[in-house]
């Protein structure tokens, strides 16, 4: 996906048990690419660019009940 440095840094911070600066180190970008993250209308709009791809599934994971039925409602 055009991230193998990052990514490589990110697997060797982890390894070395540095999870917080693992975690930093994870590029903006790369994030927004791969999940649907932030407010509600920030989903909806990226959720709308999803939509003009071959992505056929969606994993939600949240401890939210009414982030899943936003989500439900969005997809739906």
């Amino acid at each position: 996906m055009g991230y193998g440095a990052a990514a490589e840094r990110v697997q060797q911070l982890f390894l070395e048990g540095r999870r917080g600066e693992a975690i930093a180190e994870v590029p903006d970008q790369l994030a927004d690419e791969i999940a649907l993250c932030g407010p509600p209308a920030r989903i909806r709009e990226r959720l709308g660019a999803w939509r003009r791809t071959p992505v056929t599934t969606l994993v939600a994971m949240t401890r939210d009940p009414a982030v899943l039925r936003l989500l439900a409602e969005e997809v739906l």
